[in-house]
């Protein structure tokens, strides 16, 4: 008996010591998965980048890039003609510190400058630069501006606001510690006037000279100690100053180059795309087409496309002219317009320039400024002539790009907008299901509307006369465009080859693509920048409008011999138009030095006085850089430089083959040289009409 109880005693312990056995296992167990789903979750998170960096050279998340040839020579005559310096322009070096007397700001300052600046980001930049100077003429101190783009905005992140949502406020403010005092916000006395609306205001609009504010302004803020200023026109200062006062110029230059500085979240992901875009060990061209609704609208342009697309710009011109933004008919002759170079080239145009110049169907075509106008249809002609075309959004994550609009909250628009398509279908529904007959019959069949028409942000012009309000997701949209052009900004600057599409804005003033190009002319003068003449690409592009696939030699030349012109003359015709209207879109002489024994000195010694004026007319007159700048290991001979220049060998790689599978690298169409010295001819040609 006792056995028996010993047995079933053991037998129960047994039992025990198993199901806490199997506890353990499963708390084991769970704690496994447990780490496991942790770990799961950092690599979903954290693994993106690591992934992306070292798998650069393979695929770039969405684009996974093709070429020809696996190793490209930058040794080659071709290489130097497609991606290398503009040599004319070698010697010139940014240079905007202050020459002469220039004293540091007091403490003891007139009073604070208050600012508001409205518009879209080159107009808030350039708005900067003037401000700064501005607080400069009044001795003030400026207190950091506001950007209402973002202040306007409902339900952006509360850890960016205005300012700092778009750029480095410490940066801003130490960057400019020896020109301007610079605050963040107003003594908490002003702040009350400011809210109590008791603080004089001053509409100012782009043309202001400086003397209106030394004349008005100055003894306003003398006697209130603080002056607001609203800026809604792109600038509060005229763009030419006079000569006495030529260091406020290379100030604006040390605003726009050095003090403006992105938010760290915006740098680091532009630092990103730019990395993943040079990680396949290829040069890029970064082109921006320009082609916006309101600058169409101004230029009248709206007949170049079709469709829906007319009609909304044809309404935005409408709009324009009964604000008085625009003084003229609301139809216009757009085929004109065009042929005037008034219009933006099509991406179309600009890749049959860039093939027949001879970029190859494997170039690297970074796409910026946004939307384009008319939708992904206007870039399918370019897609189809080079392979890798590639924006921020092929680039980077959605994960990646919403790190930079910081914790945004989810909104629900209070009146949401409902189309007026579905109230009419909900109508004939009731109709139909109404009480019994006899009732009256229903409204005739309107036209037919076809979905495409009405769905996306256009669909109101399917349906209404007036253009609806916008709505809250609009307006926070508006805010991240302000940070998605501040990406390609970045990387336009950067690029090895910058095209613009069209160089003016809805209100026919320097654009986004001026900015850029102003921002490299200081940055690096030499690198390739096609200021293309559109009124003479037009005429040659209408020389071959029924065979603009099949090129001869002939054409193709003088389209190759009118950008090189580009690369060198566009520099004055940027100098009479766009310096006029904006400062930092064209920032030379004043903020440029020539660096003495360089090539370009060298190169001058040897042409012909006519040609040497012709460039100097271009370039402007530079200052000397100082010594320290000048280096004699740098200058090389002349009989190496002309003898680069003869040695271009001919790309008729373009002739005709505008396409990427329309024979191999060379030959076809009909445009191949095959006599070494006609090819030695024609680059002899395109050297002469790039120094004209």
């Amino acid at each position: 008996m006792r056995e028996r109880e010993r047995g079933g005693t053991m037998k129960g312990e047994g039992k025990t010591l198993f199901k806490s056995k199997l506890k353990w296992v499963g708390l084991v167990g769970l704690a496994l998965s447990v780490f496991s789903l942790f770990t799961h979750f950092l690599l979903a998170r954290y693994a993106v980048e690591g992934f992306s960096e070292y798998q650069a050279s393979i695929t770039i998340f969405f684009w996974r890039p093709i070429f020809e040839i696996a190793d490209l020579s930058t040794n080659t005559p071709l290489y130097r003609r497609l991606w290398g310096p503009v040599r004319q322009l070698e010697s010139l070096y940014p240079h905007a510190t202050p020459k002469g007397s220039y004293a540091a700001p007091i403490l003891q300052t007139n009073g604070f400058v208050f600012v508001r600046i409205r518009g879209g980001f080159h107009e808030i930049r350039n708005s900067i630069s003037d401000v700064v100077v501005v607080a400069r003429l009044l001795n003030a101190t400026l207190v950091i501006p506001e950007i209402q783009s973002t202040t306007s905005s409902k339900g952006i992140s509360s850890e960016f606001k205005s300012f700092a949502y778009l750029y480095n406020e410490d940066q801003f403010i130490a960057a400019l510690a020896k020109d301007v005092r610079i605050v963040k916000t107003l003594p908490k006395n002003l702040k009350g006037a400011r809210k109590k609306k008791e603080i004089p205001l001053f509409k100012v609009s782009r043309s202001v000279s400086p003397y209106f504010y030394r004349r008005h302004v100055l003894p306003v803020l003398n006697r209130h100690s603080v002056v607001e200023l609203v800026i809604s026109d792109g600038g509060c200062l005229q763009a030419i100053l006079p000569h006495h006062l030529e260091e406020y110029q290379r100030l604006r230059c040390r605003v726009a180059f050095h003090a403006l500085r992105f938010r760290q979240e915006v740098q680091e992901i532009a630092t990103k795309i730019l990395n993943r875009l040079k990680a396949p060990g290829r040069p890029f061209i970064a082109y921006d087409p320009g082609m916006s609704r309101d600058a169409l609208a101004y230029y009248g342009c709206g007949e170049l496309f079709q469709d829906v697309h007319t009609e909304l710009i044809q309404h935005r011109r409408s709009w324009m002219i009964k604000r008085g933004f625009v003084k003229g008919n609301l139809t216009m002759n757009s085929a004109e317009q065009r042929l005037n170079g008034s219009c933006p080239l099509m991406p179309e145009e600009v890749g049959i320039l860039l093939r027949a110049y001879g970029y190859s169907w494997d170039t690297i075509i970074y796409i910026s400024g946004g939307e384009v106008f008319g939708g992904l249809k206007k870039l399918i002609p370019l897609h189809g002539m080079f392979e890798n075309i590639v924006d921020r959004t092929s680039l980077s994550t959605a994960w990646e790009l919403g790190k930079i609009y910081g914790r945004e909250v989810n909104l629900v628009d209070k009146y949401p907008r409902t189309s007026s398509f579905v109230k009419e279908e909900m109508k004939r529904e009731a109709w139909k299901t109404s009480g019994p007959r006899p009732r009256p019959l229903p409204p005739p069949p309107a036209r037919p509307k076809y979905p495409y028409n009405i769905e996306g942000w256009w669909g109101w012009v399917a349906e209404s006369d007036n253009e609806p309000e916008s709505t809250v997701m609009e307006l926070r949209m508006n805010a991240h465009k302000l940070l998605w052009e501040a990406i390609d900004y970045t990387v336009c600057v950067e690029a090895d080859v910058f095209v613009p599409g069209f160089d003016s804005d809805g209100k026919g003033r320097p654009n986004f693509a001026s900015l850029v190009m102003g921002h490299r002319l200081y940055q690096s003068a030499a690198s390739k920048t096609f200021r293309i003449d559109r009124r003479e690409v037009i005429k040659l592009l209408d020389e071959l409008r029924d065979h603009l696939y099949e090129a001869n030699h002939t054409w193709i030349t003088s389209v190759r011999r009118h950008l090189r012109k580009a690369l060198l003359e566009g520099l004055t015709h940027e100098s009479m138009r766009s310096k006029s209207l904006s400062f930092i879109s064209h920032p030379f002489p004043e903020c440029s030095c020539s660096r003495q024994g360089h090539t370009d000195t060298s190169f001058h010694a040897s042409s012909p006085s006519s040609t040497h004026l012709r460039v100097q007319a271009a370039r402007g007159v530079a200052h000397p850089c100082p010594a320290w700048m000048n280096s004699d290991k740098i200058s090389q001979s002349i009989d190496k430089t002309r003898e680069e220049d003869l040695d271009e060998d001919d790309d008729s790689s373009s002739a005709g083959l505008f396409f990427r599978y329309s024979g191999g690298s060379h030959g076809g169409g009909g445009g191949e040289i095959n006599n070494k010295e006609e090819a030695l001819m024609e680059d002899q040609e395109e050297l002469e009409g790039a120094e004209r």
